[in-house]
């Protein structure tokens, strides 16, 4: 498919109806700060702002590691998988290794035919994974849904791609088919926690091709967008990507990849153990339990959220290349959910924790999934403000505090507001603490006989702290000493009063 062009996109205009409420008739006010209105005309920066994008859409540095590391990561991560399957699968959560020199040959053996009798892509697995794949972008472009703005694309000339937002009618309308399909026993759930080898082998092999698909259409034929920030390196550029807005008709691929294929298929994982467990038990424990509602009410944010995500970092200014590609294919998909894996193959005395454990583990889930859905419906939303395009939903659970009235915030000279109000006036990063507190509860549901099973909250952190400095360096160079005084009045980055 070909890029939208600037005559396909929806043109925003130069004066809002907040504008003139305000009393803001004159734009230049507006780009020169001078505006405290609370939107500006079609979000667009100032000159002094286009300058700062222009820097920002340069590559002037290598990350992860450069070209060396993200070798080391696209070579490495697929057989850690394995090794983390194979330990879950065939010795209970056993980190297992060679037991002397001699032993290390018939180690490499024992891992390979673990790996042949376990995880052998099979045409149930591709039929599976691929047939999932095409329900959810069959979904995803025919689906109703609310049509929603993006950001102002620097690279577009500061054109703005509408996005189709219909997660929440496919979201429902996939657990209506998944238990169709249980029910009648064309497709029984616990399939999938059954072949779970398989169908990760066939995630990993479609996200490499995937990757080098995307990447060689964007460099020799600028699908998505002519390539950005290109280092130089081809594995580099093929581990960060080249474009930047890759679509299939209406359905633009980065968003598709982010919600539509790591958190359905980990939620149908964990339906799956579920299932699975309360076949073989006749009940489902509370461990597992948690590990559901934890999934369901992540994947149910994703989707009644969806609107808000063109807004995103993601979707303005990371490339589609195999850093998301992968982790949305296969590495969230497939690591993850390796407490429900660890439970579905050893007994509850294992891993269950008591009455006061389980309301304490429920209590903190339930308590940082309010401050995490309430602060990203914040931050979205002023966006939003900020466009003129703010179209509030009652898609469940709308939950109180999800709007900031009468926001405060400091007005930047590239343009933009920094909000500084709500739960974005006690940490600059106080979402991402909320959702590090819930990846922990996932990691604890699996008891605590296996490190295995706390592979997503040791893994996000390193992630999370990562990507927050990322993010700060490049508000740092975006917004100048607007950035310091920011960070004057929210001193705190994750903890508030303490870090």
């Amino acid at each position: 498919m070909a890029t939208p062009t600037a005559s396909s996109l929806r043109q925003r205009s130069t004066k809002t109806d907040a504008d003139i409420a305000n009393g803001v008739t004159d734009s230049s006010k507006i780009a020169s700060g001078a505006s405290r209105a609370l939107m500006k005309p079609g979000g667009i920066p100032t000159e002094h702002g286009q300058e700062m994008d222009k820097l920002l859409d340069t590559h002037e540095e290598y990350e992860f590691g450069g070209p060396v590391g993200v070798v080391a990561m696209m070579l490495g991560f697929p057989p850690l998988m394995y090794y983390f399957f194979i330990c879950l699968w065939y010795y209970e959560g056993k980190l297992v290794h060679p037991t002397s020199l001699n032993d290390f040959g018939p180690f490499l053996q024992r891992m390979w035919a673990h790996g042949v009798d376990g995880a052998y892509p099979t045409a149930f697995a591709f039929k599976t994974y691929l047939g999932l794949g095409a329900v959810q972008l069959f979904f995803a472009a025919v689906l109703p849904g609310v049509q929603q703005n993006g950001l102002p694309v620097p690279s577009l000339g500061y054109d703005v791609l509408p996005y189709k937002c219909n997660a929440l009618a496919s979201w429902y309308t996939t657990l209506i088919l998944a238990g169709s399909l249980h029910y009648t026993g064309i497709f029984r759930l616990p399939w999938i926690v059954e072949n779970f080898g398989s169908l990760m082998t066939v995630a990993i092999l479609t996200s490499f091709i995937v990757t080098f698909v995307i990447y060689f259409a964007s460099v020799f034929f600028h699908y998505g967008g002519k390539p950005l920030r290109m280092s130089g390196s081809f594995v580099y550029d093929l581990f960060m990507g080249a474009a930047l807005n890759p679509r299939l008709g209406p359905v633009d691929l980065k968003m598709f990849a982010e919600v539509r294929v790591p958190w359905v298929l980990l939620f149908l994982t964990a339906l799956s153990g579920t299932v699975k467990q309360y076949e073989e038990l006749g009940r489902v424990t509370g461990n597992m339990g948690h590990y559901l509602l934890a999934i369901g009410l992540y994947m149910n944010a994703c989707a009644k959220g969806e609107h808000l995500i063109p807004q995103t970092w993601d979707m303005f200014h990371e490339k589609f290349g195999w850093l998301l590609i992968f982790w949305n294919m296969a590495g969230v998909p497939f690591t993850y959910c390796y407490p429900v894996i660890y439970m579905t193959r050893n007994a509850p005395s294992k891993y269950e924790y008591p009455l006061l454990g389980q309301i304490a583990m429920y209590a903190t889930l339930l308590t940082c999934y309010y401050v995490f859905d309430c602060a990203m419906c914040q931050k979205s939303a002023f966006k939003l403000q900020q466009q003129g395009d703010y179209k509030p939903r009652n898609a469940f659970p709308v939950l109180p505090g999800s709007v900031v009235q009468d926001p405060t915030y400091i007005q930047t000279k590239h343009g933009n507001k920094l909000l500084t109000s709500g739960w974005w006036a006690y940490a600059r990063k106080i979402n991402y603490t909320a959702d590090w507190i819930q990846s922990l509860t996932w990691g604890l549901s699996g008891g605590l006989q296996t490190p295995i099973t706390m592979w997503y909250p040791v893994f996000f952190l390193a992630v999370l702290l990562h990507r927050c400095e990322r993010d700060f360096a490049k508000c740092s160079r975006k917004y100048g000493e607007d950035w310091d005084e920011y960070c004057r009045q929210v001193p705190y980055k994750y903890i508030p009063y303490v870090y």
